[in-house]
């Protein structure tokens, strides 16, 4: 009796089973490419080999050709979000000037100077928008060489890499420039004639190292993933972390009072401490994945 239901089970489920399959197929390629392990040696192993074994060079050729193949797609991805931005740059330049009052504001001095902040500003908002893109391309020269629970974890973080990358540009725009621009514009009473190149220069690459600087927990995740720190190292060492990110925002924020740096550096200091828990989570997720890898191998050598 048990067999016939077991049976008629199947035969009631078999177009669902079948429907679930077609949705499967087109993912096959990529459930398999999460799910490979990588293989495995010591870095000494490895090294030695380069000078002995033929196959292990022609190996390392390969490594560096696919690493030239994911250089040259995020190039292209740079191109292209400089494209797109291209069509909407006078609108994005508009309101970059806006902590200043507009375009209107700023004076050129020389023949090629708007022409300049115009193609700079294209490129800076290109990368924000392929960022993304970017960031896949090397998270994919990477994979091979993570193990299966490793490869799901950094992929799913990889959003959030874009996300923080946009939000410390945002940050940087809303939250630092109208508190830094009066302070700098009318410093010992001396009134700013505001150029293009200067002014652009200044917002650019203001949001661009805060924007890097709010990637650091996602740093932490790959430097955690490839054995180069330890959690517990993170956090034992945090006061030096704290000295080097004072230092850091001193050297990222445009002025000098202690204001608009500390600024900068708590939110920094707040994502360093994210960083070290987010260490802690990817440690264990590969202590957990090892022992059941452990367990599995027992139990099969049983």
């Amino acid at each position: 009796m048990r067999k016939f239901f077991s049976f008629l089970g199947k035969i009631v489920t078999a177009p669902f089973r079948g429907l679930w399959w077609l949705i499967k197929w087109p993912f096959q390629p990529i459930i398999k490419f999460l799910n490979e392990q990588p293989t495995e040696q010591p870095l000494g192993e490895m090294l030695a080999s380069l000078v002995s074994e033929k196959e292990a060079r022609e190996s390392l050729f390969k490594e560096i050709e696919a690493f030239r193949r994911h250089l040259l797609r995020a190039a292209l991805w740079l191109t292209i979000g400089a494209g797109i931005s291209f069509f909407f740059n006078q609108q994005i330049l508009e309101y970059l000037a806006g902590p200043v009052g507009g375009l209107k504001n700023l004076t050129a001095i020389e023949v090629t100077e708007s022409i300049g902040v115009y193609m700079k500003v294209a490129l800076m908002v290109g990368a924000a928008v392929a960022s993304l893109p970017v960031i896949f391309e090397f998270w994919l020269f990477a994979a091979p060489g993570l193990k299966p629970p490793e490869k799901k974890s950094t992929l799913a973080i990889l959003p959030f890499a874009a996300i923080l990358f946009v939000t410390g540009m945002a940050f940087s725009y809303f939250v630092i420039l109208p508190n830094a621009l009066p302070f700098l514009q009318n410093f010992a009473g001396i009134t700013t004639q505001l150029r293009p190149a200067s002014y652009f220069n200044f917002v650019t690459g203001l949001m661009f190292w805060l924007g890097v600087a709010f990637e650091f927990p996602i740093l932490t995740v790959i430097l955690t993933l490839m054995n180069l720190v330890k959690p517990k190292m993170l956090l034992d060492q945090w006061r030096i972390a704290v000295i080097v990110i004072a230092a850091l925002a001193a050297i990222i924020t445009p002025t000098v009072d202690p204001f608009n740096m500390s600024l900068v550096m708590f939110p920094t200091i707040g994502l360093y401490f994210v960083g070290v828990a987010m260490s802690y989570l990817v440690a264990t997720m590969r202590r957990k994945s090892a022992e059941r890898e452990k367990k599995i191998e027992s139990e099969s050598e049983k």
